[in-house]
């Protein structure tokens, strides 16, 4: 019998010296075209906003196979949810939540006041967003976990208004995913919207005069939360009239691992990762050939037993998945640096150390016994994280996601007179002389 094919396609950087631009072109990466996605959405997001919860029953009957009966979840459908949910389930929720908060209101920024010269302060304030409006898919995995990293950061926050909305399940009536609707009961959540997709995000932005049971939506402010393509399609379109978190992507994780790394550990990372979708991208980032070996044999005892086995290996085998092998670490670090993952695990002797010299990454796993996993449900951090590299301009989402940094400036007299020369001889420069005549001519009329 020959030797099965690898699972992880190898690229080999140990005799090549890459700029970064030349490294993210050589890194896997998987293939998002979110704006073939957006032409594709763009007539269902207009009509949405034209027919509103009309067009979106419309398209959930043709996407999801259903036609709910009601868009806005009803108060008793939340509270049976809650009521038959396992106990253990409800427990882990309550734990998952009670880490997240703990960290969620230790990282609340309070007001901060400057005092720039005496008698002039410049005080920024957190204000949290009105209305926010929360995703939680619900296709090839049902989230709950995702209703807690998108709910607890917005309340730690002061958020007044929260609105989630999840895609309708046939099998339940309609209605989102049972479970979606116990974690929306546990959080206090009490506006839920039965609609996913694009079409989903179309109703947050632009709200609805009636949904259907002779209430109106009103629109939300910032819309957060993971989904497919088409979700983050949407997101493109319906930016600038509401905030958004990002336009998330596929799933990924990379480990920079070296020879101390334990390649069962390494194996099973992977392969949770690829767990989530076809797409999911799983990166192993070396400068140890026998721990490629070594995962590749583990990859090939512990992919078989999967429950998704299917999907893992399409994973694992996609373009967008690999080992890389680099000849030290430092070439590692650069390397993942270049790719910006969106979960980077750090399997390395040092492993502390290493990961305080990252610069780019979604969040970051230290050692063995830090897993992707336990941030995805009960670390305390959040697992809505930047993908497809975008960790080099922005981070994962968090309690100052939903709050908005206002300056208020205060001078007296004595304070805005030390500032004038300043002020004023900048805005001659700039050929804005009434500028500065808004200051002079407080000294003119005074005193």
């Amino acid at each position: 019998m020959p030797d099965p094919a690898p699972f992880l396609a190898l690229t080999d950087l140990r005799e090549r010296d890459l700029t970064t631009s030349e490294l993210t072109a050589a890194l896997p990466r998987a293939e998002l075209d979110v704006e073939a996605a957006a032409q594709t959405v763009r007539p269902l997001v207009e009509d949405v906003a034209v027919r509103g919860a009309a067009a979106v029953l419309d398209a959930s009957e043709r996407f999801d196979g259903v036609r709910p009966e009601h868009l806005r979840v009803p108060a008793e459908a939340l509270q049976k949810a809650l009521e038959e949910l396992d106990p253990a389930i409800r427990a882990a929720l309550e734990e998952s939540a009670h880490r997240v908060r703990t960290v969620d209101s230790a990282q609340r920024r309070p007001a901060e006041a400057v005092q720039v010269i005496p008698g002039g302060t410049v005080t920024q304030r957190w204000m949290p967003v009105r209305r926010v409006g929360l995703y939680a898919p619900g296709g090839l995995a049902v989230l709950p976990s995702s209703v807690i990293m998108n709910v607890v950061p917005a309340q730690v926050a002061g958020v007044e208004q929260i609105v989630l909305a999840s895609p309708p399940q046939p099998e339940f009536g309609g209605l989102p995913h049972p479970t979606i609707l116990a974690a929306c009961a546990l959080l206090g959540v009490t506006e839920v919207i039965a609609a996913g997709g694009a079409q989903a995000i179309a109703l947050l932005a632009h709200g609805a005069g009636d949904l259907g049971d002779g209430t109106g939506f009103e629109p939300v402010d910032l819309v957060t939360g993971p989904g497919n393509v088409y979700v983050a399609a949407a997101k493109r379109l319906v930016r600038g009239r509401v905030g958004i978190d990002a336009e998330a992507g596929p799933t990924e994780i990379a480990i920079l691992a070296d020879s101390a790394a334990d390649p069962a550990f390494v194996a099973a990372d992977l392969i949770s990762q690829a767990e989530h979708d076809p797409l999911a991208a799983s990166v192993l980032v070396t400068d140890s050939p026998q721990l490629v070996t070594a995962v590749e044999q583990q990859l090939a005892v512990q992919v078989p037993d999967a429950l998704h086995r299917q999907r893992i290996e399409t994973s694992l085998r996609g373009a967008q998945s690999g080992a890389v092998l680099v000849r030290d670490l430092a070439q590692g670090l650069a390397v993942v640096d270049a790719y910006g993952a969106e979960h980077l695990e750090i399997q390395t002797v040092d492993s502390a150390d290493i990961a305080a010299r990252v610069t780019n990454a979604g969040a970051i796993f230290v050692g063995p016994h830090s897993p992707v996993s336990l941030g995805d449900y009960a670390a305390g951090s959040n697992h809505v994280l930047p993908t497809g590299g975008s960790s080099r301009f922005t981070g994962g989402l968090g309690v100052q996601t939903f709050l908005r940094g206002i300056h208020v400036v205060d001078y007296d007299r004595e304070a805005l007179a030390g500032a004038r020369r300043a002020a004023t001889v900048l805005a001659e420069a700039e050929g804005l002389p009434a500028h500065g005549r808004a200051i002079d001519l407080r000294f003119e009329t005074e005193g």
